[in-house]
């Protein structure tokens, strides 16, 4: 089999982990139990040694469908052919159990449809090996060092060189069920596999249901907008909290390339960007558990003097990183990368994308304590006396530290914020944050504009512009209608951006990043032009750009980190930061369009 594109896939999970579920049926990567196990399935980064579990129709030709069940992440493949329809319902129970379990259900639609099933798990990253123990004809255990599994079926399964085989005909309604759980040394209770899936579906759909009827959005993109919201909940811990940035690792920016990492993790910068999102979706309880995870981090932090820029899901600082000999990598995408040594470097702007989401949940959530605000003090306390050196910056640059512009913008960001919110609540502050931000705002206008471009660079003395510079107005740094800032947009359109997708910045121009390859458009960059362009006034460009853009998500409005030159899905895959943008991008075309109507509809008064 040859690697199945990215954007071919679909997504389930119990906010502990996921699974990319394929087109043709097979389950090519799931990490578990949780986000940041190894795996157990990576066909995705090797076709051979990876591991997959796949369920098949014998068709001589088939057309695969895949969608999710309305307002849900349980995921619906279809197989339609003219020997019969066949139908696999993927999902993982949610909301009412904390035993980790991936259900698959097949269903003949139409016909009588012969089903051929392969369960392959590889455990430990594809470097354990694993004996397979039938237990009972429909039930076989697979042991490994440190983890065994359970896949319980309702049909009889058989041992192949230490896989699952199995082959099983259904006629037209009649279904039968697959579980695969973590055995836990504990034996099957034997309960009947077809009533619990039923009533497991019915639960998890109800939960899906139940919480997305929650979202405050009821603007034009309704549909779009509910589906990233619903990635942005399968990102997230049940268990802690935190949010990851992708539940992916090693998915490469370019193939053939280097820029292969492990997005497993929480990104204080992502994850902010993410709350914000979800306050404004009315979303504060999932804002709220984040801001109690970055509570327990700052009290955490023992001997370090400021805030890691990144974290596990559980809090762990430490993520060395490592390379997997034995896998290929996607379409020999090598090294595969797991951990993430960006955990050591110094990227200033996640005190501005932390601080203005706290500011947020401080305002439309909950009141933050007075043991947080000291905490934040302190953080912000050392920014106020370190914001001026140079750092790696948001895109994680491993070709040495500059003084970035965005770098700037988010310090005054969380200067700014830190000040507004002592001032709301009457917290003491120390003295000197003003004349910090104000320092701040008068080197971003006098260091950072190259006058002969008339635009904002990525660095003094730099000749080009930074996509991240699409920020500004979005943070309320600079108005989105001033001179010096339309001038920069147009800089950044001609520069970065090609047929309305938006590159992150010039690697052969901007500061050296360490890697000779090139890579895709940024999506999330898209985004923030997109929002850019309707803050501007310039609503109908804003909504063609966006327009454009949503004709880029797969099958199911999923979106990867970046887009490829024909348009592929590249990175690590889903994205959360693409899909936030998606959100704030739609939230503000909707609310400038509704503007615009109330202004006409008040002229019309007069």
């Amino acid at each position: 089999m040859s690697y199945q594109p990215i954007e071919n896939y679909g997504i389930i999970g119990d906010l502990h982990t996921i699974a990319l579920a394929g087109l043709n049926g097979s389950i090519d990567f799931m990490c578990f139990p949780n986000f940041d196990s190894p795996s157990i399935f990576a066909r995705l980064l090797d076709d051979k040694k990876g591991g997959y579990y796949c369920i098949v129709p014998e068709f001589s030709e088939v057309k695969n469908k895949q969608m999710y069940m309305p307002d849900t992440n349980v995921l619906m493949t279809r197989f339609l052919s003219s020997d019969g329809v066949g139908e696999i319902t993927d999902f993982m129970p949610v909301g009412h159990t904390e035993e980790k379990k991936l259900i698959r259900r097949v269903t003949t639609i139409r016909g009588e449809v012969l089903y051929k099933l392969y369960c392959q798990p590889r455990f430990d990253y594809g470097r354990k090996s694993h004996t397979a123990e039938q237990t009972s004809e429909k039930e076989i255990l697979f042991r490994s060092d440190g983890l065994t599994l359970r896949l319980k079926a309702g049909v009889p399964l058989q041992i192949k060189d230490n896989d699952v085989y199995a082959e099983f005909t259904l006629k037209a309604t009649e279904a039968t069920e697959f579980v695969l759980e973590i055995a836990d040394n504990k034996t099957s209770k034997g309960d009947d596999v077809s009533d619990m899936v039923t009533q497991s579906l019915y639960r998890t759909v109800n939960f899906w249901k139940e919480w997305i009827a929650r979202s405050t959005y009821r603007g034009r993109w309704r549909d779009v907008v509910n589906r990233s919201c619903l990635v942005l909940k399968l990102l997230s811990s049940s268990r802690y909290g935190s949010i990851v940035a992708a539940p992916t690792f090693s998915l490469p920016e370019t193939i053939g390339g280097k820029r292969n990492w492990d997005y497993r993790y929480t990104w204080i910068r992502d994850a902010s960007f993410t709350v914000y999102s979800l306050i404004r979706l009315g979303y504060s309880r999932e804002a709220g558990r984040f801001m109690n995870w970055v509570e327990q981090m700052c009290r955490d932090i023992k001997g370090q003097e400021r805030l890691g820029i990144m974290y596990s899901m559980d809090g762990n600082r430490q993520l060395k990183e490592y390379t997997l000999d034995n896998f290929e990598g996607y379409k020999g995408s090598a090294p595969v990368r797991v951990g993430n040594d960006a955990y050591g470097q110094l990227q200033l702007d996640i005190y501005g994308e932390l601080m203005d989401s706290v500011y947020l949940y401080n305002k439309y959530g909950e009141p933050i304590s007075y043991d947080f605000w000291k905490d934040l003090e302190q953080q912000i306390e050392w920014l106020a006396n370190n914001w001026d050196q140079p750092d790696d910056g948001i895109w994680e640059v491993r070709g040495g530290r500059r003084k970035f512009l965005f770098s700037r913008l988010a310090s005054w960001v969380a200067l700014d914020r830190a000040m507004k919110i002592a001032n709301v609540r009457s917290f003491p502050r120390n003295g000197n944050w003003r004349e910090q931000r104000d320092k701040i705002y008068t080197s971003i206008f006098t260091d950072f504009w190259n006058d002969k471009k008339k635009a904002f660079v990525q660095y003094p003395g730099a000749e080009t512009t930074d996509a991240s510079s699409l920020l500004m107005p979005l943070f309320r740094f600079i108005s989105p209608k001033d001179p010096r800032w339309l001038s920069t947009l147009k800089c950044i359109e001609d520069e970065l951006v090609t047929d309305s997708l938006v590159y992150r910045y010039k690697p052969g121009l901007a500061a050296p990043d360490g890697f000779v390859s090139k890579e895709g458009t940024f999506s999330m960059c898209t985004f923030w032009y997109v929002e850019c362009l309707s803050r501007a006034g310039q609503l109908d460009k804003a909504r063609f750009v966006f327009e454009k853009m949503l004709g880029y998500a797969n099958h199911l409005g999923l979106y990867s980190e970046q887009l490829g030159f024909k348009g592929e899905h590249l990175g690590n895959f889903p994205q959360a930061f693409t899909h936030l943008g998606l959100i704030s991008a739609a939230l503000n075309l909707n609310e400038q369009y509704n503007d615009n109507q109330n202004k006409n509809n008040n002229l019309e008064k007069l």
